[in-house]
């Protein structure tokens, strides 16, 4: 069993997945994902990339090849210690906001903290700052109900930034937004991210919000076919088009 590179918080081998009904997922997929990166897996629907995601995240496990989150074999582990993984050291967000009717927004917003264990004041307290990054600081009091669906996910998207996550994987997280929304969204999200060490693993089929990377690995029919490095926020436009490419 190969050991990880060190510098790499997230690390997989061979990746091969079959969904329930034979149709193949993940056809050999191995990738690393350094401590920081902001990853984005792009590809059209069916290509594998959200089926990748749930493999790094622990949601779906592994049943060939290898899975691991810094020192930890995560394909090796049970269904409670991926659920504790997840719930101590992973963000997750959905295309779809999914909130609980039952709690306001910044409640929503807090939850993951107080699973945790942090008291109430202090999950309110870093509920609403992330609600105020996003622009919604406004709705802190509001039941999910009440929100349009781009409030919703801006919700969902701070409630998985709150505990401030090792990991964040986010599987189309705009794809709810208006096209006038989406860039600011991802750059609250990515700028976030960045100040505080978080790693983003982003699955995307939209080259604006793969933008926002800083690699891009494409896949198609569940395999990876080509990575793109992309230079830093602010270079040139001739600068963008010498991005590099390995196939």
């Amino acid at each position: 069993m190969d050991v990880p590179p060190d510098n790499e918080v997230l690390w997989a081998r061979a990746l091969h997945y079959t969904h329930d009904d034979g149709s193949p997922a993940l056809g050999g997929v191995s990738l690393g994902v350094a401590q920081g990166e902001i990853l984005a897996v792009s590809g059209p629907s069916g290509s594998g990339k959200t089926t990748l995601l749930r493999c790094l995240s622990g949601l779906t496990r592994v049943r060939h090849g290898e899975v691991w989150f810094n020192s930890v074999p995560v394909h090796t582990l049970g269904p409670l210690a991926r659920e504790r993984l997840r719930r101590d050291r992973f963000g997750w967000v959905d295309p779809a906001p999914a909130l609980v009717p039952e709690l306001n927004v910044w409640e929503n917003t807090a939850l993951p903290l107080m699973l945790r264990g942090t008291s109430r004041r202090r999950a309110k307290v870093a509920a609403l700052e992330w609600l105020e990054r996003l622009d919604i600081g406004d709705l802190a009091r509001m039941r999910p109900h009440r929100l349009r669906q781009a409030e919703r996910q801006r919700v969902c998207i701070a409630r998985a930034l709150a505990p401030s996550p090792t990991v964040l994987f986010a599987d189309e997280p705009t794809a709810p937004l208006h096209r006038a929304d989406r860039a600011h969204v991802l750059r609250t999200l990515t700028t976030a991210a960045r100040s505080h060490g978080i790693t983003v693993v982003l699955a995307t089929h939209d080259p604006g919000t793969a933008a926002f990377a800083d690699r891009t690995v494409a896949m198609l029919d569940g395999r990876c076919v080509k990575t793109v490095h992309l230079p830093p926020v602010g270079d040139t436009a001739e600068g963008r088009a010498a991005c590099s490419l390995s196939v």
